[in-house]
């Protein structure tokens, strides 16, 4: 497991845009697959976005395709998510999550390594 540590959080007007960081401390075998996810209250915890370091492919949700861009600098070993055009059904708190490998990566039970959350408030 690695330590992830999630940032660029807080509160937007919809229509805006947010940039959420994501930094992992630990071997970069741990973090081949980096992903987000976002959990409402009285909701489950749900896939937003996840990309494979390898080929840098990328996965979405059918909720943000066209709005969100996931993002990774291999060099730092962040993964980075690019909000735009941000509703209030996105505010939710938003977790980062890594995994050694995955063959579902929009799948929370592939991740081993969770961040602790950052808050997105998208007000009307």
């Amino acid at each position: 497991q690695v330590q992830l540590v999630e940032s660029g959080g807080g509160s937007v007007e919809a229509g805006g845009s947010l940039r959420l960081t994501c930094a992992a401390s630990g071997s970069a075998s741990d973090t081949v697959w980096m992903a987000w996810f976002r959990r409402t209250p009285g909701k489950e915890r749900e896939a937003i976005a996840s990309i494979y370091s390898r080929y840098l492919s990328t996965y979405y949700a059918d909720s943000v395709k066209g709005r969100f861009t996931i993002s990774r600098d291999l060099d730092k070993n962040t993964a980075s998510l690019q909000m735009t055009n941000l509703q209030p059904e996105d505010t939710a708190m938003y977790y980062c999550a890594a995994a050694p490998y995955s063959n579902y990566p929009l799948r929370e039970y592939e991740y081993n390594s969770w961040g602790q959350g950052t808050q997105v408030t998208v007000s009307s």
